[in-house]
């Protein structure tokens, strides 16, 4: 193709986009819901406080993983709030959003909104593409072959072999791994605007909790509570965030992709009501909220039907899946990336049979 003929498909393209931005930009979708929000914060401000306050009448007792399990929830849901906050989705100002940002993660729940913030801006901007988002980066677990130096074995090898079936384990270890990340960032030497609010904010959150805890609870018992609190924390992000994207197709790094392409085909919905759009956040919809990130969260169910519709209409693939199908479909991915990162000379027929095993 030609760079004129190039270039006018990506004209068409991004006036195809501007088309449906501009129709539900006169829907009235993209104004703030400042009702939800604050009616949000104020129920999750009571129900933490709730839970502190059990936590402290129960005393020394091994109820108290109960309550462990209950704030695991509960700050998964200001994480939520805070990214939210993150996408300018609360607030018209940009900067009331990011001290909104700074209170929500940073003081509520000890997370860094500056590390939140530079991470998942990168990862918004190119889905799911080799090089540029950092969701996909091989660490531990390997989500593509093509940054693979060599093949992976031994232990390493045995362990990435079946790595789907170790995926919802390691996310017990995702809570702390999320705080420290966020620790090393605050305290690093890398840019961070308002560090010195952000190293306030958390100091004072993870150290004020510690010392409740450990002044509370005997010190056993303070970490098998600090365990399961965190533990459960990151199942759940894990959880809520893992469906998302996994599984999707891998976007080379020197792709080209139009905007609504990009943001659609690497992107995958979860069906439910509302009893998912709550356990998720509202990032079961996570086609519309790559699409109009600052689309406040109650409003991306209203806009599904228009970008379904519109993508039927334009032959762009709308992936959208059940959430137990969804966790299939991860595991499985994992499990047949981590068979060819083993062995990327191996026989794709042999590597489909062995992972369906």
């Amino acid at each position: 193709m030609s760079s004129e003929a190039a270039g006018s498909v990506r004209e068409r393209q991004v006036s195809t986009f501007t088309a449906l931005a501009r129709t539900v930009q006169e829907s009235g979708l993209m104004r703030r819901r400042y009702g939800y929000y604050w009616t949000t914060f104020a129920v999750l401000t009571a129900l933490i406080a709730a839970t502190f306050a059990a936590f402290v009448m129960i005393g020394p007792s091994w109820w108290q993983l109960v309550v462990a399990a209950v704030l695991a929830v509960l700050f998964g849901q200001v994480m939520f709030l805070g990214h939210d906050a993150a996408h300018r989705q609360i607030f018209e100002s940009g900067r009331w959003n990011d001290w909104a940002s700074l209170v929500i993660a940073n003081l509520y729940a000890g997370m860094s909104y500056g590390w939140w913030q530079h991470k998942h801006s990168r990862h918004h901007a190119k889905p799911n593409q080799v090089g540029a988002d950092p969701d996909i980066k091989t660490g531990a677990l390997v989500f593509h072959t093509e940054d693979l130096k060599e093949p992976r074995s031994g232990l390493v090898g045995w362990f990435t072999a079946r790595q789907g079936w170790l995926f919802f384990p390691l996310l017990l270890l995702e809570g702390l791994n999320l705080h420290i990340s966020g620790i090393k960032t605050i305290f690093g030497r890398g840019p961070v605007k308002r560090r010195p609010v952000e190293i306030a904010f958390v100091t004072l959150r993870l150290g004020g909790y510690l010392a409740l805890v450990f002044w509370l609870l005997p010190v056993g018992m303070a970490f098998a509570f600090l365990g399961v609190q965190l533990g459960l924390f990151g199942l759940y992000m894990g959880a809520v965030f893992a469906p998302n994207h996994k599984g999707m197709p891998i976007v080379p790094p020197d792709s080209r992709i139009d905007f609504l392409r990009r943001q659609v085909l690497m992107s995958r919905n979860v069906r439910g009501g509302r009893a998912t759009d709550l356990f998720m956040g509202g990032l079961n919809y996570q086609v519309e909220h790559h699409l109009f990130p600052s689309m406040p969260r109650p409003n991306l169910r209203k806009v599904q039907p228009a970008v379904k519709a519109f993508c039927a209409e334009h032959g762009i693939s709308y992936t959208e899946t059940g959430l137990l199908r969804s966790y299939r479909i991860v595991v499985e991915h994992l499990n047949r990336v981590g068979l060819a990162a083993r062995d990327p000379f191996q026989c794709p027929l042999t590597a489909e049979y062995r992972s369906a095993r």
